[in-house]
């Protein structure tokens, strides 16, 4: 089976989506989907109200988010790191609000929605005989990013599958839908790196998550704004074995404009050198500098610091 057709399997609409189990789900998806029927001025103020409820109940969620810019920007005090807490539970639910974009709304609607800057990099680096691998991070705006390349470029990228089926379902089929024109594929953690650096090499745009901790057998340890952080070593390999260069993306909503900003930044330099460690702190520097341009609007409910070097106590208890 091609790729294409592997995709299409794997992705396509199955009637175990409608079992039982699954009927609250899809009760959450109607309500949610009433609820985007409302002008977004609305959309966004409800949001909001949601995220403040949400921090205000989930103090597990909200000590982490707190443990992780305390460390993160050691130069704010007390008051300003709190303030920062509560504004990123609203941005990041605001954001999910706005995922309705993606699911249901036509691409004229979303492009309206986007403000895209600095992807001419792609075609030139291109018309250098380069490939290309976009860096995106866990920012609430990922999946606008997504969009965003997908619209315009043959990509190809992993997926992490989710617990829900339904969300699985919606999600992959969101980051699949303005890209089927292009021939997007997505792989699993368990298809492993060969099919993304064929892809690559075949001219695909690779789309590339790389900040999550996923534990000390995968990782090596690198700063992270000045904090040793278990980071998967893989970028650089993949742009040595893709011939690639690496592009940082920033994914910022504004307010004000009620659009997301998509930015592709220079590539990062030096990468890949050779040196595995070389690489990966180059790559955080560059992570580091994306989250800069809108530090609230990143992902801080995960556990970025939770394999620490021997000997050291979690950060989190």
């Amino acid at each position: 089976m091609n790729t294409r057709a592997l995709n299409t399997d794997r992705y396509r609409f199955r009637l175990a989506l409608l079992h039982p189990r699954c009927w609250l789900t899809w009760l959450g998806l109607l309500a949610f989907f009433i609820i985007t029927l409302l002008p977004m001025l609305t959309t966004d103020w409800l949001a909001c109200r949601l995220g403040d409820f949400v921090a205000s109940k989930n103090r597990k969620r909200f000590n982490i988010v707190k443990k992780n810019l305390t460390i993160c920007f050691p130069e704010q005090n007390e008051s300003e790191i709190e303030s920062m807490v509560g504004e990123h539970f609203r941005v990041q639910y605001r954001s999910l609000m706005h995922y309705f974009l993606l699911w249901w709304r036509p691409a004229s609607i979303v492009r309206k929605k986007l403000s895209m800057t600095g992807f001419d990099k792609v075609a030139k680096y291109q018309s250098e005989g380069k490939n290309i691998i976009i860096m995106l991070v866990h920012s609430v705006g990922l999946e606008f990013a997504v969009t965003a390349v997908t619209l315009e470029q043959e990509i190809n990228g992993p997926f992490k599958s989710m617990r829900n089926p339904v969300i699985d379902w919606l999600v992959a089929k969101g980051r699949m839908r303005f890209g089927q024109k292009h021939g997007v594929q997505l792989f699993t953690r368990e298809d492993g790196l060969r099919p993304l650096i064929r892809e690559t090499r075949a001219g695909k745009v690779l789309v590339y998550l790389a900040d999550e901790d996923l534990g000390r057998k995968a990782s090596i340890f690198v700063p992270f704004y000045g904090v040793q952080k278990a980071t998967i070593p893989v970028l650089g390999r993949l742009a040595k074995s893709c011939d690639a260069v690496v592009l940082p993306c920033v994914s910022c909503y504004d307010a004000a404009n009620k659009r997301y900003s998509i930015t592709l930044l220079p590539a990062i330099k030096d990468i890949p050198s050779g040196d595995d460690e070389k690489d990966t702190l180059a790559m955080n520097r560059a992570i580091e500098q994306v989250i800069d341009f809108c530090p609230v609007q990143y992902l801080w409910t995960l556990r970025y610091f939770k394999t620490r070097p021997m000997g050291e106590p979690s950060i989190y208890e």
